[in-house]
C-alpha cells in the first residue's frame, strides 16, 4: 500500500541517510558487532550529515526543522539496516534531544546542544534500575542537596549508550516523602568523580549497541546541572514516553518490514523438491499473511506518526502503537527464520541476527503488560 506520509524533502534526507548508512556503516558491522559498540567515528559522521540534530534549534547548531517526519525517516533507514545501531540513535537523537531542548536554560543549551548535534557529546538517559523495571515512581537513586548543589547516589542498568555516553540524563529521588512528585532529573558528565560504569551488558541481542550499568556513589553535581524544575522529573519524563514509544513503534515496523522483504526475495529463490519453496501453498499463505500484517501496522503506526506531529497523540495510543508493533515484529521474524530453515539460524544470516534483535522490544520503552495496563486504564477499566 502507497504511504503518503512524505514529500519530496523527506525523501531527500532518506537518500541521504541511505548512502550515510552504505557508505559508514554497512562495510562496518561485523567490527561493530565485536565491539558490542559503536566508535566515535560513527557518531562524528552522523553529526556532519545533518542526522543527530534535525530537531535542535538552529541557534544551538541544530538542523532547526519542527516537522517530525524528518526524523521519522531518518530512524526507519537506519532500522532497516540493524535494529541495533537505531536503537542508540534513537535514545540519542529522538528521546533524550527533547528533555535537552525543552527543559534546559540557555546556558545548559549552550554547554550541551551544540557538540550533541556534531556527535562530539553522545547522551544516554538513565531511567531504569535493578530493582525497579518498568515501576519508575519506585526508583531508589538519590539525590540530596548540599550547598549550591546535590550529591547523587544509586545505580542505573540497561542504559543504551551507557559505556560510551558523556552526558546522561539521571533520574533521582530528591524528596522521598512526595512519591512520584519527589523525583527530579540532573545532567551527570563523564568524569565526574564517582560516576563510574560497569561492564558492557552480554545481551542476547542488540550486539552493536553497548548497554551498560552505571554507578553514583556520592557524585557531586552542581544544581546548574539539573534539568528542569526540582520534583518534575517523573512528569517530565511521563510527557516524554509518547515520542518514545512512537518512535519504538517506527523502528519496529520498519526493521520487521525489511527483513520480511529480504525473507520474500529468498523464498523466491531458494528451490526444493524442484522448484521456489515461496509457491508452495503454505508458505505462500503464510508470506501472504506476514505481508498484510505488517501493512495493517504500518497504517496504523502512520496515523499515530501524523497525530505525534500534530501534538495530539494520546499516552493510550502510543501504548497501543508500541505493543502491537512489537509484538507483529516478533511474530514476523519468527516466521521469516522458520521460512529460512536451518540457514535462518545461522549468525551469518541476517535474519537470524533480526530475530535475536527484536525480542527485546516487547520488554523496552514499557513492557507490553504495562502498555496493555495503560491502554486498559484508558478504557475505564
Amino acid at each position: 500500500m502507497r504511504r503518503t506520509l512524505f514529500g519530496p524533502e523527506h525523501e531527500a534526507l532518506r537518500a541521504t541517510a541511505r548512502e550515510f548508512l552504505q557508505r559508514h556503516v554497512v562495510p562496518h558491522m561485523d567490527e561493530f558487532i565485536e565491539n558490542r559498540g559503536l566508535p566515535r567515528e560513527f557518531w562524528l559522521e552522523a553529526g556532519k550529515q545533518g542526522l543527530l540534530g534535525l530537531h535542535v534549534p538552529d541557534e544551538w547548531g541544530g538542523g532547526g526543522s519542527e516537522d517530525y517526519l524528518f526524523g521519522v525517516v531518518v530512524a526507519e533507514e537506519i532500522s532497516r539496516v540493524s535494529a541495533s545501531i537505531s536503537s542508540c540513535v534513537g535514545i540519542h537523537s529522538s528521546v533524550c534531544a527533547p528533555y535537552l531542548v525543552e527543559l534546559t536554560t540557555d546556558e545548559q543549551k549552550e554547554r550541551w546542544l551544540p557538540r550533541f548535534c556534531t556527535g562530539e557529546l553522545l547522551c544516554a538517559i538513565a531511567m531504569t534500575e535493578p530493582s525497579g523495571g518498568s515501576d519508575l515512581a519506585a526508583l531508589k537513586t538519590t539525590a540530596v542537596r548540599d550547598g549550591d548543589g546535590w550529591i547523587l547516589n544509586g545505580s542505573k542498568t540497561f542504559i543504551t549508550n551507557g559505556f560510551s555516553a558523556d552526558l546522561v540524563i539521571v533520574a533521582a529521588r530528591t524528596d522521598p516523602s512526595k512519591g512520584a512528585k519527589g523525583i527530579t532529573l540532573f545532567g551527570v558528565e563523564a568524569g565526574m568523580e564517582g560516576f563510574t560504569r560497569g561492564r558492557k551488558l552480554d545481551k542476547v541481542g542488540q550486539t552493536e549497541s553497548d548497554t551498560a550499568e552505571l554507578f553514583f556513589d556520592n557524585v557531586r553535581v552542581p544544581d546548574a546541572l539539573r534539568i528542569g524544575p526540582e520534583g518534575r522529573g517523573f512528569i517530565a519524563m511521563m510527557e516524554r514516553l509518547v515520542q518514545e514509544r512512537v518512535g519504538a513503534a517506527i523502528a519496529n515496523t520498519a526493521h520487521a518490514s525489511q527483513i520480511l522483504d529480504e525473507t520474500i526475495e529468498y523464498v523466491k529463490q531458494r528451490h526444493a523438491f524442484g522448484q521456489p519453496v515461496g509457491s508452495f501453498q503454505h508458505n505462500k499463505f503464510k508470506v501472504a499473511e506476514l505481508k498484510t500484517q505488517i501493512d495493517v501496522t504500518q497504517a496504523f503506526v502512520d496515523q499515530c506518526v501524523l497525530a505525534h506531529a500534530a501534538g495530539e497523540l494520546s499516552a493510550a495510543d502510543a501504548a497501543k502503537a508500541k505493543w502491537w508493533s512489537a509484538q507483529v515484529q516478533n511474530d514476523v521474524l519468527d516466521e521469516c527464520v522458520q521460512l529460512h530453515g536451518g540457514y535462518g539460524y545461522m549468525n551469518e544470516y541476517r535474519v537470524a541476527r533480526a530475530w535475536r534483535d527484536a525480542r527485546v522490544t516487547k520488554i523496552w520503552a514499557g513492557s507490553n503488560e504495562i502498555m496493555k495496563e495503560l491502554i486498559g486504564r484508558d478504557l475505564g477499566l
